[in-house]
């Protein structure tokens, strides 16, 4: 009995197959209903897998203190030795050389990465003697660091097999300190002459005022540029030690001991340490900057603890590789921003652009407007994601600076007030199975429906 009464609960009851009449338009019924069905079915999947945006404005109301600058820029002409980044802002806040959470790294001629030059690396002191006789008094005796100018370098190079050059300028303060030590530097040497001890080094000095184009021409990027020749050929690097008389013969001794080694080297071996040694004046700056959420600009520039700039060749030609603001965004929350491709452009609009200037005293100075947006996204059950974000509208234009300015390129921005509201809204999971039951049952129903009329019309006729 047990069995019988759970069976009368049966909804789906069977009909015996002998009562069953299988019909030619049933059939076809049954093929429409089946591709009414699929097509239905794509049209509602179609549905349940896109999704729909929403955009609103309202009050910022962010409360962080502080906001996060991502960037990574290269400098096509700049030494890492000299490019530095300085933060400004409206709240006074005046922030020089910050190096911390900035990486470095000098470029080959092709733009890749060569050397690493340092993180969180503040530039170096240098010491310097100070214990010489003024220049007066040292040239009482003779000069010992021989001037030479455009008409005499090529010529006087060639004499001599190494000659240890200082490119300096009258008016450079540390030209000025440096002065007394390189011509003691120079005394020095000569006194060894013919001697066990004897550093057969010339040393000569150039006057980057008089001599500008042979300046240039040299790249004399900073004053003083200590750069050691060997037969005429730049024996590089340039000289970046202490300035004093030991250490300037320290260098010395140490660059011809260096070459006397290299002649019993394989051939191999001393093009790739030559081609270590070779600079090229390139640098990429990488990191990220906290600032106050107020508006400022960052700006990288050329500036040396211990030499004046040349402004007329400090080049900041420039490739922004990345610039955004905010903190970086997740693996997962990248993967839900793919729901916004209209919004990834202005998320770094300045990101892969090339701002070369082609004439001196120029630079390229950008501004943003910076947005802040919050991004809501649909979960597969009820939960909704917010991610915060932020949007850019930049511009950029060159500015000319004066003859004695050294160039900077200048990165200004500006919080806006207002915030953006993204909402992406999708179908729930059981919205779409209940849609797609219902498309199932109904066609089921609707079609079943006509089935028995066309049934019963053939029946009428029949009789």
């Amino acid at each position: 009995m047990a069995p019988k009464a759970f069976g009368s609960l049966d909804m789906f009851r069977k009909t015996h197959e002998d009562f069953v009449k299988q019909t030619t338009h049933g059939a076809a019924l049954s093929i429409c209903a089946g591709v009414f069905m699929l097509v239905l079915f794509c049209i509602e999947l179609s549905a349940f897998l896109s999704t729909s945006t929403k955009t609103s404005v309202i009050l910022d109301t962010n409360s962080d203190a502080q906001l996060r600058i991502n960037f990574n820029i290269t400098l096509m002409d700049l030494s890492c030795e000299f490019a530095t980044i300085d933060v400004y802002d409206v709240l006074g806040t005046n922030t020089q050389n910050i190096s911390k959470n900035v990486e470095k790294w000098q470029l080959d001629e092709t733009g890749v990465k060569r050397i690493f030059s340092g993180r969180n690396k503040m530039q170096s002191d240098i010491k310097h003697d100070e214990h010489h006789p003024d220049i007066e008094t040292l040239h009482a005796n003779g000069v010992h660091a021989i001037p030479i100018n455009e008409e005499t370098f090529d010529d006087f190079l060639k004499e001599h097999k190494f000659t240890f050059v200082n490119f300096y300028a009258p008016w450079c303060i540390w030209c000025q300190r440096l002065e007394p030590t390189w011509e003691a530097f120079a005394e020095d040497l000569e006194s060894l002459e013919g001697g066990p001890d004897e550093i057969q080094v010339d040393v000569a000095k150039v006057d980057c005022v008089e001599n500008r184009n042979l300046c240039a021409a040299q790249r004399v990027m900073a004053f003083p540029t200590l750069r050691l020749f060997k037969e005429g050929q730049i024996f590089a690097p340039d000289y970046k030690l202490d300035r004093t008389v030991a250490q300037l013969k320290s260098y010395a001794k140490d660059k011809l001991a260096l070459e006397e080694k290299m002649k019993e080297w394989h051939p191999s071996r001393r093009e790739r340490v030559e081609a270590q040694n070779k600079e090229h004046p390139g640098c990429m700056l990488s990191g990220f900057l906290l600032v106050n959420r107020v508006p400022g600009n960052f700006h990288l520039e050329a500036r040396s603890k211990h030499h004046n700039l040349n402004a007329a060749m400090a080049n900041i030609s420039h490739i922004v590789n990345h610039l955004s603001f905010g903190q970086p965004l997740k693996s997962d929350q990248l993967r839900k921003m793919k729901r916004f491709p209209e919004f990834s452009s202005s998320i770094s609009p300045l990101d892969s652009n090339v701002y070369v200037t082609k004439d001196f005293h120029q630079s390229y100075h950008h501004f943003s407007k910076v947005v802040s947006t919050h991004y809501e996204v649909d979960g597969m059950i009820s939960k909704r994601n917010k991610i915060l974000g932020y949007q850019m509208i930049s511009q950029s234009q060159v500015m000319q600076y004066e003859v004695s300015d050294v160039p900077e390129a200048k990165f200004s921005y500006d919080l806006s007030p207002m915030a953006v509201v993204v909402t992406s809204k999708g179908r729930r999971w059981y919205d779409f199975v209940t849609s797609v039951c219902a498309i199932i049952g109904g066609t089921f129903t609707v079609v079943g429906l006509i089935d028995t009329l066309l049934h019963k019309m053939k029946g009428a006729k029949g009789l």
